[in-house]
């Protein structure tokens, strides 16, 4: 019985870094697509210029 209370913990304490670690990648998603839509509403300002998304910082 020992056995199985580790497999389970082990399975519950799986679970919670991957909650942690899929939050933090849609974080990393939405702040691109922030980058991208900045880099869209800076184009309508002014079209002559090319922004470079690595220089755009939040």
């Amino acid at each position: 019985m020992e056995g199985l209370t580790d497999i389970l913990e082990s399975a519950v304490n799986a679970k919670t870094p991957t909650k942690r670690q899929s939050k933090r990648k849609w974080r990393e998603i939405e702040s691109i697509k922030e980058k991208y839509r900045l880099k869209e509403e800076l184009k309508s300002i002014d079209p002559t210029l090319d922004y470079d998304l690595a220089d755009l910082e939040f």
